[in-house]
Order: structure tokens, then sequence, then C-alpha cells
């Protein structure tokens, strides 16, 4: 680890902020803004660097040492965000941490202290998802919408969730801990889901609130797309995730043969097949640890419920996979 700038905490804060940066200097420095800027709560900011330019590196140190409570932090190399996420949440001690995206702001002022005092009434309450509302427009975000379709109308409503989405949101630190943190090997995508899995399994519940906005402006710039690495990432991590929850492979069978027609579907079938094989080659060998009766009944009220069952959802693939063959003829 090399501290490029500013300090850690040298006293105890309500939350710690935490930014993964990766070029996108502009959009980091407008996040570090809005991290500054926030009130009635005390916070220290993290910015953990994981592979910039040179020279955006070193306008990210000037932006940071001008900063009483902040630090910028490198460890050679790119952690993902399961990863990242760990290792500055480890540097601290808030009771919230509190992470935001580089390429998004908190929408007010008070956003971060809005979120310290949800968690603070609801002693059972693991993380909050914010609702995240593109930077230009501030509509809805569909990109970052992570939670059933059919929740969509209620977007600016809170209920409760089996997840989170990465672009903005806070965690207790007490189930963090308790659940172990982020699952390293997912590196990137599915990570918050799984948390929350573990964390509901442990008797703790996630709440999404759609008073409490982010403000995202979906950069471009050094983003995964569906095209490349994303669709991998998603495959794999999300089968992985099936199989440590206890699921047999003829369990998880449907799921992935609805990823191979959407693979195929959208030009990606090669990707998917590696992204199947490489998810057997991560599970766990030992037989995994199923969840409790108490997790599943909260994983069917408030999510399942919402989705329809897996092979609803395959026949929905299927027949949209003919109707594109029928329509290319």
């Amino acid at each position: 680890m090399t501290l490029l700038a500013g300090s850690l905490p040298a006293a105890p804060v309500d939350a710690d902020i935490l930014i993964l940066a990766l070029d996108r200097i502009e959009e980091t420095l407008a996040a570090i803004r809005s991290s500054q800027e926030q009130i009635g709560v005390a916070t220290h900011l993290f910015v953990l660097d994981q592979g910039s330019q040179p020279a955006g590196v070193e306008r990210l140190a000037e932006a940071v040492r001008a900063l009483p409570n902040a630090a910028l932090l490198s460890v050679g190399g790119n952690l993902g965000v399961a990863g990242g996420r760990n290792f500055l949440a480890r540097l601290g001690s808030g009771r919230a941490i509190v992470a935001l995206d580089n390429d998004a702001e908190f929408a007010a002022p008070d956003t971060v202290a809005r979120l310290v005092a949800a968690l603070d009434a609801e002693p059972r309450l693991a993380a909050i998802g914010c609702r995240i509302v593109t930077y230009a427009d501030g509509r809805d975000d569909l990109s970052s919408w992570g939670y059933p379709a059919s929740l969509l109308p209620s977007a600016g409503d809170s209920f409760d969730a089996v997840t989170y989405v990465g672009a903005g949101h806070a965690l207790r630190r007490g189930a963090w801990e308790q659940a172990g943190g982020y699952d390293g090997k997912l590196f990137f995508c599915w990570e918050e889901y799984d948390f929350c899995l573990r964390a509901i399994a442990l008797g703790w519940r996630i709440r999404y609130r759609g008073d409490i906005v982010i403000r995202h402006k979906v950069s471009p710039e050094r983003r995964v797309c569906w095209g490349a690495a994303r669709w991998f990432y998603f495959v794999r991590n999300r089968l992985y995730i099936e199989r440590k929850i206890g699921a047999t492979w003829p369990q998880i069978a449907p799921r992935a043969v609805g990823y191979l027609l959407k693979g195929c579907r959208n030009g990606l079938l090669r990707q998917t097949v590696r992204a199947i094989r490489a998810a057997r080659a991560m599970a766990p060998r030992a037989r995994p640890r199923k969840l409790p009766r108490e997790a599943w009944s909260y994983l069917l009220r408030n999510d399942r419920a919402h989705r329809g069952s897996v092979m609803r959802r395959l026949r929905t693939e299927a027949l949209g996979r003919l109707g594109a063959a029928a329509t290319a003829k």
C-alpha cells in the first residue's frame, strides 16, 4: 500500500466514504468534491487509484492534499470492485461505509448524513441502496436498476430488497464485518448481491430508499461494456453465487441455459460458454452451505415474488430468441 496524498483517520468518524478511481479524472474530481461537501456528519474520504495514467493520478493527489479528511492510496494494480472496496473499508472505522462510483455524485449535501441516520434508526439494517438517476436529466438510470422490473414504478418509494446498486450505497460496518465483506473472487459484478445473501443469512435486512438520491454520469471511459468482459463476469459470477448458496449443477442448469440463449441472441455465445466453464472451475469444491429457511423466505418475499420463476424467464428468453430468428428470415 502506498499513501499518495492526504492522511488516514486520526479520530473516529461517523462514515467512511469510498471511491475507486481508474481514469475518468474529471468525474472522479467531481465525486471527491461532492463527498467533501457533505454536511451534518463526520466523514473520512478514501480514494483508491487502480491504475490511472500518471498525469491523472497527480491531479487526484493535488486535490486530496488540499482536503482535511481524505486519503489517496494505491496498491500498484487493479483489485477490482470487490477487492478495492474491501481494501478501503478495512482502513476505516466509521460505523457506516458509504461507497460512491467515481462517475457519480451525491444529489444533496446531507445525503451521507441521511444514510447514517437511516442505519442508526433500524438496528437490523445491513445495507441501504440509493435511487440512482442520470446526472443529465434526473430520470431513473435504468442501467443501474438492480431490482425487479415490476418495482420500477416504485422507484421513489422505500422497500425491502435483496441487493443494492453499487453506484451509491451505505453499509453498516458491523454487518459488513460479520458477513466477511465482499468476495474478492468476484472482481466485478454481483458482488453486492453476494454480500447481501450472506448478510440476509445472518438475519440482516436490506433496504432500498428512493428518497435518497445519487446522480450518475454513466461515463463510457473505462466502463466494462456488455460486448466485452462485462457479460463474462455477469454470467460467471451469478452461477458461482448460486453454487455458493447450495444449488446443485442440475438446479443451476436452467439459468445457465437462459444465459446461453441470451448470449446466442446477442452474439456472445463463446463468451457465455467460457463464463459457464469458469464458474464451474471457481465454485467451492466442498459441499456449500445452504441458506437458512428464514433467508429463503426473505428472498421469496422481497425479490422472487416480483420476478416469477426461472423457468418462466427461460421461456421468455426462448420465445424472444424464436421471434428474433423469425424476424431475420
